[in-house]
């Protein structure tokens, strides 16, 4: 669903949807602005006009349809030429215009394309019209570096809170024989038990209401130690070694990595 916002230029509403990755500007609301008749097609029409989309589009649009453009092109200007905004979305696959129906029917278009539009209802309005979009576009960027700053800050804050508890509990504890010398079904399991000393389906077992498995819960430590305990099975397996053999080793570099990991200056840093 499109999201919808406001800017008031010169006393006049102006709707802003955003489109996949870019707001739209409504050419419906500003034409309000506009003293007397004029139309949309009347301004799609214009030779200067569709010169500019078109090397908008060119630009920007990788399935812009040049041949139906250029058509277009040798017709603009003449007095008996109409085109709409829907021939020329149909007909070029524009992407830079829209037309959309529902509770925000109406014309809209990608910025450039908006402020070019905005020129012809007046220099005034254009100038308004930039100032306004940019002035809104200041905001959302400040409100999400605040959201962001808030979210770091609060992360900060819960990291120290949590630190004592963080090494007592994610540094893997050694393995008894019994665990060593247990066959586990799956390379994956072999690893798990290394690392978290249990296997995914006892974790499950444990965590019955947890959205998720063991890995998904894991910590940006453990899942660095769980990529390079990966890579040296992979190479113990290959020189041959038994999986007790593979286990006891896999688990006591697990201990080293988590250890080092969790009084790393640059991990913190991370966090």
């Amino acid at each position: 669903m499109a999201k919808s916002k406001t800017i008031n230029v010169l006393g006049k509403e102006i709707n802003i949807i955003q489109k996949e990755v870019s707001d739209f500007i409504s050419l419906t609301d500003m034409l309000k602005a506009k003293d007397g008749d004029f139309f949309i097609s009347d301004w799609l029409r214009n030779r200067n006009t569709i010169e500019y989309l078109g090397i908008w589009e060119s630009i920007y649009n990788p399935s812009f349809n040049y041949g139906e453009f250029a058509i277009i092109k040798s017709q603009a200007g003449l007095n008996s030429y109409k085109l709409s905004v829907k021939d020329w979305v149909e007909k070029t696959k524009s992407i830079g215009i829209k037309a959309t129906t529902g509770r925000y029917g109406g014309t809209y278009a990608h910025p450039d394309i908006a402020f070019e539009f905005g020129m012809w209802i007046s220099p005034e309005f254009k100038i308004y019209l930039v100032k306004e979009f940019q002035r809104l576009k200041d905001n959302e960027n400040d409100r999400l570096k605040l959201e962001w700053n808030f979210q770091r800050t609060l992360a900060k804050v819960n990291y120290h809170i949590h630190t004592d508890a963080i090494k007592a509990n994610l540094i893997p504890k050694e393995l008894d024989k019994s665990k060593i010398n247990f066959i586990y079904a799956n390379e994956a399991d072999l690893l798990n038990v290394a690392l978290f000393g249990i296997t995914a389906k006892q974790w499950k077992e444990e965590n019955s209401n947890a959205e998720g498995n063991i890995r998904d819960m894991a910590t940006i430590e453990q899942l660095v130690v769980l990529s390079n305990l990966e890579s040296l099975n992979s190479v113990f397996i290959h020189q041959g070694q038994s999986q007790p053999e593979r286990l006891l080793q896999l688990n006591t570099i697990a201990i080293t990595q988590m250890k080092a990991l969790l009084n790393s200056k640059q991990i913190k840093k991370l966090k």
